[in-house]
């Protein structure tokens, strides 16, 4: 696969798994170009998107939502994660298909002026911008502008001749480094596999980033493009190649082709002033306690730099308008955004046989190791893929598709259920546990109660 949108035949859950599984055998011995092994994307795809094309599978029927007592028992299990003070505030929805099954807000919006967290908050979503962007880069494939496995260099200078940090010294920064193994990428951007990292989270980047007050993206490569899975600034470069090819600014571009058609009213990189007393205020954990910390200055108009890793603003509503689309194949109502063959390819293994892997917490103020999934995942086009793993068999569905913010906010796609779920809050950090209990919790009672 090269870029081609392609479709491949439909197959049973147990036999792709089995495929999988001789796959993966196989190719841990052979020494292979990324480029190979992304070429059986399709028969080592897991159940998801993949399969479903965005029509319910056959003898699977849309969910009807929640009983009343359903939906109390989610709101009062929002309530008491702010009781336990896992979080001070937090936004909750659920949407099938064809609309919003459940939504609820718990805590507060401002605790120290004590304003109640409205279920219209709007929140810095961070990363979950990423799939924004991811979904901009497929538009353009369709229209036959790139090709998923271009080399990056062909739209952005000083993407050839890229080296591999090899050796590096801590007390100093410095370090050897060789050339990359193949180029790098829009595939590779789009799966985090470019070998680009980020400084919150890999100590590597963390000390260079500081050292050389250089993006991530402009330092030497932690690993060759297709040998593993970082978690990475990839997303700002696809935004960069965004605006290269279109000639537009990330927040136009998307307004014009994503947001509007979509409904995404409140999603923007800025929050206009009449909007801005929806945003809550920002919480990290000190010692086992949230504490509030001081609003900082929100941009009322949007002003470039736009980022394609981060800088969205949006309410779980306007989210869910855009999880809803992924759902339908591509399409909300009137308004299509993508084909269901991009969708289909967004859904499936595109990493091979690398799994997505456990984050360290290089900045301990800002994350802690990360994510849910890590050494049993995939990963897709900008989307982690659940693994098949029976201890979590009360959750999302093997084949879903999820990602999430810093600040906790936190959204999943199950399309063998055919709902997804929004969660968000504003806390740091990242993954913290709190957070993280408050999303299961919710998570769990979602299945135990969905019709």
């Amino acid at each position: 696969m090269d870029g081609h949108l392609e479709r491949t035949p439909t197959s049973p859950p147990h036999v792709i798994r089995r495929v999988y599984t001789v796959a993966v055998m196989r190719f841990h011995k052979v020494d292979v170009t990324f480029a190979v092994f992304v070429g059986l994307a399709a028969s080592l795809a897991l159940p998801g998107l993949a399969q479903t094309n965005g029509r319910p599978a056959r003898g699977s029927q849309l969910p009807k939502g929640f009983s009343e007592a359903g939906k109390a028992a989610l709101s009062r299990q929002l309530s008491d994660a702010v009781g336990r003070g896992d979080a001070p505030g937090v936004v909750a929805l659920v949407v099938g298909r064809d609309g919003v099954l459940y939504e609820a807000a718990a805590g507060k919006l401002d605790v120290a002026h004590n304003i109640v967290m409205p279920v219209n908050a709007i929140f810095s979503i961070a990363s979950m911008t990423k799939p924004v962007t991811s979904v901009a880069i497929m538009m353009l494939l369709e229209e036959g502008k790139l090709r998923l496995d271009d080399p990056v260099s062909k739209y952005l200078a000083g993407f050839d001749n890229l080296r591999v940090i090899t050796k590096f010294n801590e007390k100093d920064a410095t370090y050897e480094t060789r050339p990359a193994k193949r180029p790098m990428t829009i595939r590779h951007l789009l799966t985090h596999t470019s070998g680009i990292g980020y400084g919150f989270t890999n100590p590597i980047e963390y000390r260079l980033t500081q050292a050389t007050k250089k993006g991530e993206w402009e330092l030497p490569l932690l690993s060759d493009p297709g040998a593993k899975w970082n978690y990475s600034a990839s997303t700002r470069v696809l935004g960069m190649i965004v605006e290269k090819i279109t000639g537009m600014p990330l927040e136009d571009y998307y307004q014009q082709r994503i947001f509007k058609p979509l409904g995404m009213a409140d999603t923007s990189y800025a929050v206009p002033a009449d909007k801005q007393s929806r945003v809550p205020t920002q919480h990290s954990r000190m010692n086992g306690v949230l504490q509030e910390q001081p609003k900082a200055p929100i941009p009322s108009t949007p002003a470039p730099p736009f980022r394609g890793d981060g800088g969205l603003y949006s309410t779980v509503q306007d989210y869910g308008k855009f999880v809803q689309m992924m759902l339908n194949g591509g399409h909300l109502g009137s308004a299509k955004v993508l084909s269901e063959s991009s969708v289909k390819m967004m859904g499936e293994n595109n990493i091979g046989p690398v799994f997505v892997e456990l984050q360290p917490d290089a900045d301990k103020l800002r994350t802690k190791p990360f994510p849910l999934g890590a050494g049993r995942d995939k990963f897709g086009l900008g989307f982690q893929i659940a693994s098949n793993d029976p201890e979590y068999a009360n959750f999302r569905s093997p084949g879903s598709l999820s990602w999430a913010g810093i600040f906790n906010t936190e959204f999943w796609i199950d399309p063998v259920k055919h709902i997804g779920g929004v969660q968000m809050m504003q806390v740091l950090p990242f993954y913290d546990d709190g957070a993280i209990r408050t999303l299961r919790g919710f998570e769990e009672l979602v299945y135990e109660n969905l019709q």
